[in-house]
């Protein structure tokens, strides 16, 4: 008999000292996916998890810049990859390894590869929730996520546009497919505060929620249309930092919470099924 195979593991592997991961998504470009990730993760962080957060927008890697730190990571041990960190956040990012103006120009098999060495041979360590910013649509990245790591859930961020909520949908579709569970939906740039008081509905307050409610998933919250988040995100200081005063650090933090508690909740019934079984 032949020995083909034998040993290897088959589908996805769970990563050693890894409770969660939970990847966040989007159906389209520039509903601010990169910026609820990472203040989700600021925000899990200061609710005292340990976190991590993969970069795994190849084309369009932000996270260094919405973290200040652009610095390339060490290469440790055997060939490991030392993640950077912070504002109690571990990190990684093709933008770190291959930084400034020039375009990643790659294909499936490539992609592939980076996206199971980010999950694979970074020294993540001991981590109750990793994070995984994915590149709005519905490509080939995702695909290689579900193939490499089981994941506890995702998270679907539009706004509360019909043009994003179309989209949105898609990728609701997309996670069905791929067997992975929403978490919940978030609207982004929900509506904006004028200095005057007077609040603007700029892209259609509410949509999300009310899409939340067709598919019976969970509305984990809105982040309001505020330029000091846009200009955190610039600086390297999210949103998140901010004290209890903040209304957006505050905002952040409730769905952060949001997630914790869903993540927990469906990693449990896992476990049951596996021990039913």
């Amino acid at each position: 008999m032949g020995h083909s195979g034998q040993g290897m593991p088959q589908g996805p592997q769970p990563l050693p000292g890894v409770q969660h991961v939970v990847a966040v998504g989007s159906g389209k470009g520039g509903v601010g996916k990169t910026t609820v990730s990472v203040n989700l993760s600021v925000s899990l962080a200061k609710l005292g998890y340990r976190v991590g957060l993969i970069d795994a927008d190849i084309y369009g890697p932000n996270v260094p810049t919405m973290l200040g730190i652009t610095r390339q990571p060490n290469i440790i041990g055997e060939n490991r990859i030392e993640p950077l960190q912070a504002h109690g956040v571990k990190f990684i990012s093709i933008g770190l390894i291959s930084p400034g103006d020039k375009p990643m120009v790659m294909r499936g098999p490539m992609l592939h590869q980076i996206i199971r060495q980010f999950l694979q041979q970074v020294e993540w360590g001991e981590l109750d929730f990793l994070i995984v910013d994915l590149p709005p649509g519905t490509g080939d990245v995702v695909i290689s996520l579900v193939q490499t790591v089981p994941l506890t859930g995702a998270v679907v961020v539009s706004t509360g546009s019909s043009v994003a909520l179309q989209d949105a949908r898609k990728a609701l579709e997309m996670f069905h497919q791929v067997n992975v569970e929403v978490l919940g939906l978030v609207e982004n740039m929900s509506q904006m505060t004028l200095p005057s008081g007077e609040i603007i509905d700029v892209f259609g307050a509410g949509g999300t929620e009310q899409t939340a409610k067709q598919f019976n998933l969970p509305f984990l919250g809105s982040i309001d249309l505020d330029p000091r988040v846009r200009e955190g995100g610039d600086r390297g200081l999210p949103a998140a930092l901010g004290t209890e005063e903040s209304l957006r650090a505050r905002e952040f933090a409730a769905i952060a919470l949001k997630i914790a508690e869903k993540a927990k909740e469906v990693a449990s019934r896992s476990e049951d099924v596996l021990e039913i079984s």
